[in-house]
């Protein structure tokens, strides 16, 4: 791999652990709606568009409330998932020392990815966010749009840094080598060996150490 130039992350499950701050969300906006109860693995069922798409899912009838009920719980339960994962604040100054581009790739929705940013206090760090759609995923459509604005950085020059199945297809199907993040408690580390990322890494030191000897 070449040295690295510019690195895009996932935010859910890989800079910090919001699954269930997103399903408690969720829970809270979209059940009194639709007067039922919900499961985890029905709302995770939906993951794929942004968390507008899964209230189009869940509860089509209500969505411009149920969106903004989601975003109202979003934000006032976030004390659930109060800090990112240990070691992502200092990485984050680590390339931006070091004059490495960072962006961000994520199915969330702006206004919740937004939202968490501001509550982690990491907005600054990222020059370019692309966000999801509720129509479906676009991670590949993002991350193509990152590439086409680093016009004097190679595609083998970036990293995207992925929890998720999808972010290894969306990056094969750019042409973007890819991290596998498997530090977090909601990770699938099996299913994503099975993809072959270009790497893989269990804890934040590791990641840490093998990006310090890439740029």
């Amino acid at each position: 791999m070449q040295k690295i130039k510019a690195v895009i992350f996932d935010l859910d499950g890989t800079l910090a652990n919001t699954l269930l701050l997103c399903i408690q969300a969720f829970r809270k906006s979209v059940e009194p709606l639709i007067n039922r109860s919900i499961s985890d693995d029905e709302i995770i069922a939906t993951f794929g568009p942004s968390k507008e798409g899964t209230i189009m899912a869940l509860a089509p009838n209500y969505y411009n409330k149920g969106v903004s009920d989601y975003l109202h719980f979003y934000e006032s339960l976030h004390e659930m998932c109060a800090s990112p994962f240990d070691g992502i604040k200092e990485i984050l100054e680590t390339l931006k020392n070091n004059g490495v581009h960072i962006s961000m790739v994520t199915g969330k929705g702006k206004h919740s990815t937004n939202i968490s940013l501001k509550y982690f206090g990491l907005t600054h760090f990222f020059e370019i966010i692309e966000t999801g759609s509720p129509d479906g995923a676009r991670k590949a459509a993002g991350i193509q749009i990152i590439l086409n604005a680093l016009k004097d950085i190679k595609s083998d020059e970036v990293i995207y840094v992925g929890d998720a199945s999808s972010d290894i297809i969306a990056s094969r199907k750019v042409g973007v080598p890819v991290v596998a993040a498997a530090w977090a408690e909601t990770a699938e580390p099996e299913k994503l060996k099975e993809l072959k990322p270009d790497e893989l890494f269990y804890t934040m030191k590791d990641f840490s150490n093998w990006m310090a000897d890439k740029i």
